[in-house]
C-alpha cells in the first residue's frame, strides 16, 4: 500500500459540513459535460441531458452520493435531483424540458405565505411559482430547440437552490404550515446531535469568558471577531437548518450590510442572538437539524485572487493586534479566516478541502468527539505531523493533472504551535498555483 493513501478519506466518517455539497464532483464530470455539448449540437436531446445530469452526480470517495437519479425510456428521460429539503423532479422529451418542486399544500397556504410566494416570483429569472389543484410548486419549462449545457445549468440550479431556501424559510416563518415532499431528508443520529448541542453551549461559554478578558476600551473590533467567528463556526461545523440557519444568516447579512449602524450596536445585536442560542433546548436544537444531499453550491465560484486578498488583509489585522499586544484575540482570528472563507466564498475543491483540514485541526476536540482521527492534541499541544503532511498530499495529488504546478506543502508548515501552524498554512494557501497548462 502507498503510505500516502494510508490516511486517505476512505477511512473517514461521512458527516456534512458547511452549506451545499461537500462531496466531490464526478471524476468524469468534464468528459460528461463535453459529450453533452456534442449531443446537443447533434440534436440528440435525451443523450445530451443524460450526459449533463451525469456530470452533476457527486461522490464520497468512489461511492456515488445518489444526489441525482436518472431513468430513461424510449422517448422520455425522467430524473430526480436533490438539493437539501428540495426534490426536483423532471421530465425531458426531444422537444421539451420540465422540472418542478413541491413546497406545500395549496389549502395550507396562508395569505402571508401567498404574498411571499408572489414577491418571490419577481426575483426569479428562469422559474416561477404556481399552484395546481393540490400543491404550490416551483417550476421551470424550456423548449429544447436551442438548448446547450450552459443554457440548462442555470435554470436547474435556480429551481434547486431557491426551492430549498424557500422551504427552509417557510419552516422558519410559517411554523404551522407543513412542508411537502421531504421524505428524502433524514434524521441525524441522536448521539451526534448531543455532541453538537454540547459544543454549541461550550463555544458560547468560551466566547462569554473571552469577552471578559478584553480591554475595557477599544474592544469593538475584537468583540466582532468573537461573535462572527462563533456564527461562522456554528454554520460550518453544526450545519443548523430551518429557524437557526435563517436567523443566523440574517444576522450575518445585516452585520456586513447595514451601513448606518455602529459596530457597537451590531455587536450588541449579535450578543442578543447568541444569548437566544444559549437558551435553546436540546429538543428545539434537534428540530432544526437534518441530513440531506446536495447538488449545487449556493455560492458562485470565487476567483482565487479574491481569497488570497482576504487572507492577506486578515493576516495584516493579526499583525496589528500582535504589535499592540492584544494577543488573546489572535487565535480567534486564525479560526475566523477559515470559516469566513468557507461561508462566503465559492471555493474550488482543493481550497475547500485544505480549509476543512485546517478547521479540523483548529477544532480537534470537536472532531475527536465525532469519532475522527486526531491531527492535533489540544492538551499536549502536539501535531500528528506525518498524518497532516500525507493528508495535504492526498488533497493535492488528484488535481495535479489539471494544475501541473500545484504542489503539496506539508513539509513547509511550522509545527511549533497552533498559531504558528495556522499562519504558515495561510501563507501556503496564498502561494498555490492554479494555472492550467
Amino acid at each position: 500500500m502507498n503510505w500516502l493513501n494510508f490516511f486517505d478519506t476512505k477511512t473517514e466518517k461521512k458527516h456534512s459540513f458547511g452549506r451545499g455539497t461537500n462531496a466531490n464532483i464526478s471524476p468524469q464530470e468534464e468528459e460528461f459535460f463535453n459529450k453533452s455539448m456534442i449531443a446537443f449540437e447533434d440534436k440528440n436531446i435525451l443523450d445530451a441531458y443524460e450526459y449533463f445530469l451525469s456530470s452533476l452526480i457527486n461522490f464520497h470517495g468512489e461511492d456515488s452520493n445518489h444526489n441525482i437519479t436518472i431513468k430513461r425510456e424510449e422517448s422520455t428521460l425522467y430524473f430526480e435531483l436533490l438539493q437539501g429539503s428540495a426534490k426536483v423532479t423532471g421530465t425531458i422529451t426531444q422537444e421539451l424540458f420540465e422540472a418542478e418542486v413541491i413546497l406545500v399544500k395549496k389549502l395550507d397556504a396562508s395569505v402571508a405565505l401567498k404574498r411571499y410566494i408572489l414577491e418571490r416570483n419577481y426575483q426569479l429569472t428562469y422559474s416561477h411559482y404556481f399552484s395546481d389543484k393540490k400543491y404550490i410548486k416551483l417550476k421551470v419549462f424550456h423548449d429544447n430547440i436551442t438548448m446547450s449545457p450552459q443554457k440548462i445549468f442555470f435554470p436547474i440550479r435556480e429551481i434547486a437552490l431557491n426551492a430549498d431556501f424557500d422551504k427552509e424559510h417557510i419552516k422558519s416563518e410559517f411554523k404551522n404550515i407543513e412542508l411537502q415532499d421531504i421524505k428524502h431528508i433524514s434524521k441525524i443520529d441522536e448521539n451526534e446531535l448531543k455532541i453538537k448541542y454540547q459544543y454549541l453551549n461550550l463555544w458560547i461559554d468560551e466566547l462569554n469568558s473571552k469577552v471578559l478578558t478584553l480591554p475595557s476600551n477599544d474592544n469593538t473590533g475584537m468583540q466582532a471577531f468573537l461573535y462572527l467567528n462563533l456564527l461562522f463556526q456554528i454554520d460550518y461545523l453544526l450545519v443548523p437548518k430551518y429557524d437557526i440557519y435563517q436567523k443566523s444568516n440574517k444576522k450575518i447579512q445585516e452585520y456586513f450590510g447595514e451601513e448606518n449602524s455602529s459596530i457597537e450596536a451590531k455587536n450588541e445585536e449579535l450578543k442578543r442572538f447568541v444569548e437566544k442560542l444559549k437558551s435553546m433546548s436540546f429538543k428545539e436544537f434537534s428540530a432544526n437539524s437534518y441530513n440531506a444531499k446536495y447538488t449545487f453550491n449556493p455560492i458562485e465560484k470565487t476567483p482565487y485572487d479574491d481569497v488570497v486578498n482576504f487572507i492577506s488583509e486578515s493576516l495584516t489585522k493579526i499583525r496589528w493586534y500582535k504589535n499592540n499586544r492584544y494577543t488573546q484575540i489572535i487565535p480567534v482570528i486564525y479560526k475566523y479566516i477559515a470559516v469566513y472563507a468557507l461561508y462566503n466564498y465559492g471555493l474550488n475543491q482543493v481550497l475547500r478541502s485544505l480549509l476543512h483540514l485546517l478547521v479540523e485541526i483548529q477544532n480537534s476536540n470537536f472532531f475527536k468527539e465525532l469519532g475522527y482521527k486526531t491531527y492535533y492534541e489540544t492538551h499536549e499541544e502536539t501535531f500528528s505531523k506525518r498524518q497532516i503532511i500525507s493528508k495535504i498530499e492526498a488533497i493535492i495529488k488528484p488535481h495535479q493533472v489539471k494544475y501541473q504546478s500545484l504542489q503539496a506543502f506539508g513539509d513547509e508548515l511550522n509545527f511549533r504551535s497552533i498559531n504558528e501552524f495556522s499562519y504558515s498554512f495561510y501563507i501556503q494557501l496564498k502561494n498555490l498555483d492554479f494555472e492550467e497548462l
